[in-house]
């Protein structure tokens, strides 16, 4: 039977609330048989510190993973607020019965032309989606499996799986049933190899968890290569085939690595559409520069004159990574390329998205970055 550690009545197991659908039609996923029939998807430790998102690590068929079920409205970027917890009555009430493949698709291209921008490849990612909701692999896109889909297409981080599903840092998407979907598992949880309880870290004083981190480190050959990946996702996610997505909560709990020190991304709910988030900050009402912030990270400015939020994100994710490697890559760095290192890492912190000839900048520091860092460990065990 599939099993929560969770403690608590707030967290709700959702193996239920998938399989009652399940049951009854109303859903459909790779994920729904073993989850609900065979009982193949077991639910293990309790990775989740909120209601509206519930996370934990899992084994299906033998393989680990690690399983999710968002327990919250479609991103409305309401900033400063906590999402409320989703209203189970409409969470799948789309596409409705006697909705064609034609109409479905339809449904779909209009939600990525809000989200992405009206690009002219929107068909292709079409294409692709009823081709991942297709979890029987029958050739067909069932009620239910097309349920599922419209209900994990309005989470960000299920549709940069997709997109991404080829690219060596997203994790794999293993499967899904209803909004419950099951990702790739990773073997270090944090950029500095040490994870401890969310209870915990309530009550280490900062400066002491930044001291802890440092000496839970990998070697820096190690932490070169994983640098190389956190670049590597920032080239996937900037103006990628559909359009720019933006890192909004860069923080070292958010990646990880396998035992090969290749960088993987542990969670990419933060990391939305551009297009999305501009036409959702546009506009909105604020007294500082601090009303007009989503995430950690994504910042826009407020426009005195009108009070309100202006759309232009003053940071790119390149100056967000080089933010957080600096320390990461500096301590221990190889004293003959320390200063080059050091420049190189703040002239990409100091890089504003407003700045002329930015793009032709963004990709010179990114790749003199990436450059003189596999020149540095390319004839390493490490590389």
């Amino acid at each position: 039977m599939a099993r929560s550690l969770c403690p608590g009545a707030w967290l709700r197991k959702p193996r239920y609330l998938q399989c009652d659908k399940y049951k009854t039609g109303v859903i459909d996923g790779p994920a729904c048989n073993s989850l609900c029939v065979t009982e193949t998807l077991y639910f293990g430790k309790c990775l989740s510190t909120k209601p509206n998102n519930q996370m934990y690590l899992g084994i299906w068929d033998n393989l680990p993973g690690v399983v999710k079920c968002q327990m919250e409205q479609a991103l409305h970027l309401d900033f400063g607020t906590e999402l409320e917890p989703r209203k189970e009555i409409v969470l799948f009430d789309k596409p409705t019965r006697g909705t064609t493949v034609q109409k479905f698709k339809e449904m779909v291209y209009s939600l990525f032309k809000a989200k992405l921008g009206d690009q002219g490849n929107l068909s292709e990612l079409v294409n692709l989606i009823l081709t991942v909701a297709d979890g029987d692999k029958d050739g067909q896109v069932s009620l239910g499996e097309a349920k599922s889909a419209w209900a994990l297409l309005q989470l960000n981080e299920f549709l940069l799986m997709v997109i991404l599903q080829d690219k060596e840092h997203t994790p794999k998407l293993m499967g899904f049933c209803g909004d419950l979907y099951v990702m790739e598992s990773v073997e270090y949880t944090s950029l500095y190899g040490i994870s401890l309880p969310w209870v915990i870290e309530l009550f280490i004083p900062s400066g002491f968890r930044r001291s802890m981190d440092q000496l839970f480190t990998p070697s820096w050959p190690r932490k070169a290569k994983i640098a190389i990946g956190l670049l590597e996702f920032v080239e996937d996610v900037f103006h990628g085939p559909y359009g720019n997505f933006l890192m909004c909560d860069t923080s070292a709990k958010n990646l990880g690595y396998n035992d090969k020190y290749d960088l993987k991304m542990v969670d990419m709910r933060k990391i939305v559409p551009e297009t999305n988030l501009k036409e959702l900050i546009k506009d909105r009402h604020c007294e500082s520069d601090l009303d007009c912030v989503y995430g950690t990270d994504c910042r826009t400015s407020c426009d005195q004159s009108t009070m309100k939020c202006t759309s232009e994100v003053i940071q790119p994710n390149l100056a967000k990574a080089c933010q957080l490697l600096k320390d990461y890559l500096l301590r221990g760095a190889p004293s003959e390329i320390r200063e080059e290192l050091e420049k190189q890492l703040y002239s990409c912190i100091a890089l504003k998205v407003t700045a002329k000839q930015m793009e032709m900048e963004h990709s010179l520091i990114l790749n003199n970055l990436k450059t003189l860092l596999w020149k540095k460990i390319s004839y390493t065990n490490d590389s």
